[in-house]
């Protein structure tokens, strides 16, 4: 270890680099569903290494932009390139020339992240120090990082530092106290420890080890604790809920094709109230019947005899909840043909009439809307979900207070992966409804990576989490992250089960992201005699 430690520290130009992309790769696999935790702990040294010998610049452009900026950078490239591979995926869907494109798609999509972890470890080395003082400012600065990319440009917070400590129920709890961002501070700090066992520098044993164990200390401390929880809580189910939630597994390259609007109702209505075994009642003891993301690929007004054969089979007692594309409507309750349509939930009563409806406020950029689309679409460049013109964003979350039903707050797709972001209904929701559709990724990790992140939001909001995805994977999981029900990805069929009630507010549902303020803060005070000691050495 001595000599990668001194290799990384001397290490300039590509081989230094090259280095950093491999280091960043192997801490990929930490992210969800991988959680190859030790791969972490092996590759975050390597970055406080070549941190350490990083040439200082005097001026604050070069600091920025310098040698520790492209450290982070090749690293960070590594790192989104594992992670989010997957990505890669909804190019085959179309296929052709995007398939020439996807590698440049993916190569461009880990560039552009990793520019949030070059900032962090640029402003980390304006901290620098020779002592523990260091990874106290890296951890502080790259969950400043993490932080900025979750929510600069509508934010994309998939595959924070922090999932890597959410790798089982006991580890996920933690959660519950500083949510995931507060883990990435708690990732990166104690990852990187080994950092300050070599090389050893003429100290003992005793003091280079005495930072590693009390990381794994640690690490002990967040299981135990999760597993107290885990024991101690308690859940209850609603009483008077039960949930049927359809998986089509409906091609995305079929899904909003005229042709197979017909088809595609059917089998919703067959996998609705079909029995699979003699004690399954169909749609008798049901409440709520749950359709995934654009389930109804069609504007209702279009598909008048469609929508009838819905209403006929929907009992009376029942709410059918499902994805579905919605037209704008005008002052005087005419349809804007013009205008952009919405990405909705919709809630039908037993009648098969919309009695209330959730537009998508949080979309995918280039995917359901296309950043500077005037310029890219002279180029041909579209978004990818279907729609050439894109969609547009709803105007606030907002609650289904329907009649017999506790409140629910709908989300659609990546909405549900902002931590402490989904919005103040929250706070008086019964359970969380996320539909969604992965077909896009369909083969790939994305699908239960995408599900990972739902999970957690579970646990950081004391709520449970019930999700219906087109492909999979469809679930109802509790407020502790335990899944009551579930349906594997690529599997065609239904689930059925009742919530779990809210339990007490958690720590981070009261407090959000103060708590990691004060970690944030705590870094930086620890962290802040390596800046005086830059400035003594620049007078």
């Amino acid at each position: 270890m001595t000599a990668l430690a001194e290799f990384a520290m001397l290490a300039h130009g590509w081989r230094r680099l090259l280095l950093l992309v491999v280091a960043g790769a192997l801490a990929g696999l930490s992210a969800p569903p991988v959680f190859f935790l030790v791969a972490l702990f092996a590759a975050m040294p390597v970055l406080v290494w070549a941190l350490d010998g990083a040439e200082r610049k005097r001026s604050i452009r070069a600091a920025i932009l310098g040698p520790a900026f492209r450290i982070g950078l090749a690293f960070g490239f590594g790192y989104f390139l594992v992670a989010l591979h997957w990505v890669g995926a909804a190019f085959f869907v179309d296929g052709g020339w995007l398939l020439f494109v996807m590698p440049f798609a993916v190569a461009g999509l880990a560039l552009l992240l990793s520019v949030f972890w070059g900032l962090g470890t640029a402003l980390a080395h304006l901290f620098w120090s020779a002592g523990p003082g260091r990874i106290f400012a890296l951890a502080t600065a790259l969950t400043l990082a993490e932080l900025t990319r979750g929510h600069l440009f509508t934010g994309f917070p998939f595959d924070l530092l922090g999932y890597a400590l959410t790798a089982n129920l006991e580890m996920m709890q933690a959660t519950s106290l500083v949510g995931v961002y507060g883990l990435t501070f708690v990732a990166v700090l104690i990852s990187a420890t080994p950092a300050l066992v070599w090389p050893a520098a003429e100290r003992s044993l005793f003091v280079r080890v005495l930072p590693l164990f009390a990381a794994f200390g640690l690490l002990a401390a967040q299981i135990g604790w999760g597993n107290f929880r885990l024991n101690e809580t308690r859940t209850e189910p609603f009483e008077d809920v039960v949930l049927r939630i359809v998986q089509p597994v409906i091609p995305q390259d079929v899904k909003w094709q005229t042709f197979a609007r017909e088809e595609t109702i059917t089998r919703l209505l067959d996998l609705s109230t079909m029995r699979t075994n003699s004690e399954d009642q169909g749609l008798d003891d049901v409440t709520h019947l749950i359709w995934p993301e654009a389930a109804i690929p069609f504007f209702l007004s279009n598909e008048p005899e469609l929508l009838a054969r819905i209403a006929r089979t929907l009992p009376d007692n029942i709410w059918l909840l499902t994805g579905a594309p919605r037209q704008p409507y005008g002052a005087n309750g005419e349809i804007l043909p013009d205008a952009k349509p919405f990405n909705s939930v919709l809630a039908f009563n037993g009648e098969g009439e919309v009695v209330t409806s959730y537009d998508k406020t949080h979309l995918v950029p280039f995917g359901e809307y296309l950043p500077f689309g005037d310029v890219l679409r002279r180029f041909g460049i579209t978004q990818m979900v279907e729609g050439s013109e894109g969609w547009a964003a709803g105007v606030e979350r907002r609650l289904f207070r329907l009649p017999g039903s506790p409140p629910i707050l709908p989300l659609v797709c990546y909405e549900v992966v902002f931590p402490g972001s989904l919005g103040a209904p929250v706070a008086e929701a019964g359970f969380i409804l996320v539909v969604t559709n992965d077909a896009w990724f369909d083969g790939s990790m994305g699908l239960a990576q995408h599900f990972h992140h739902a999970r957690v939001r579970a646990v950081e909001e004391g709520l449970s989490l019930v999700r219906a995805a087109n492909s999979g994977i469809s679930a109802i999981v509790d407020p502790l992250g335990r899944i009551d029900a579930m349906m594997a990805e690529g599997m065609v069929g239904a689930i059925k089960g009742r919530p779990a009630q809210p339990i007490a507010p958690t720590f981070f549902a009261q407090y959000r992201h103060w708590p990691l303020a004060g970690m944030l803060i705590l870094g930086a005070l620890v962290a802040l005699p390596g800046w005086r000691r830059r400035l003594k050495r620049l007078d």
